[in-house]
């Protein structure tokens, strides 16, 4: 039985050993080569990993599409820039997204899906740009004055 000690430095040297093997996450396999970018929406952040090989599917947060996104409009505003390709069965992508609802998530994935196909190939650029699918919507809830009770409603005036 090696002590600690020898532990750590057989994990240092880079040795191969029952306690030194590579740990990888929960559900996430060694799938090769993957183009990633970040979609962005109100709050919403998504990461987007594009792989050009295995099945063609998306997974959203370890749930399929069509679980995470309930109804077919999201799923619809999802695979917009993968319609406007015409690649809608040729890549396989994982997500990890979070925060506000699940329309701006839905928006923030769009996004982040035509930036990676735009990493994929540079000549996807043009159609998507012109599809508006490569531009940041930056309306975005707008901040708390004081003196007023929400961002421009004011109390009631009265004149007497």
């Amino acid at each position: 039985m090696e002590t600690k000690e020898e532990e750590k430095i057989i994990i240092d040297s880079g040795e191969e050993t029952e306690t030194s093997k590579p740990k990888t996450k929960k559900g996430v396999e060694n799938s090769g080569r993957y183009f990633e970018s970040v979609g962005r929406r109100k709050t919403s952040v998504a990461r987007v990993r594009l792989f050009s090989k295995g099945d063609a599917e998306i997974i959203v947060n370890d749930k399929k599409i069509k679980d995470y996104f309930c109804t077919d409009e999201m799923v619809g505003i999802v695979e917009e820039p993968l319609k406007k390709m015409k690649s809608a069965d040729k890549f396989r992508i994982t997500v990890k997204i979070a925060g506000g609802g699940i329309h701006s998530q839905a928006e923030a994935l769009r996004h982040g899906i035509a930036r990676a196909l735009v990493e994929f190939n540079a000549d996807f650029r043009k159609r998507l740009k012109k599809a508006s699918l490569l531009t940041r919507d930056p309306r975005a809830k707008e901040r708390r004055k004081f003196g007023l009770k929400k961002a421009r409603k004011a109390a009631q005036w009265r004149k007497r």
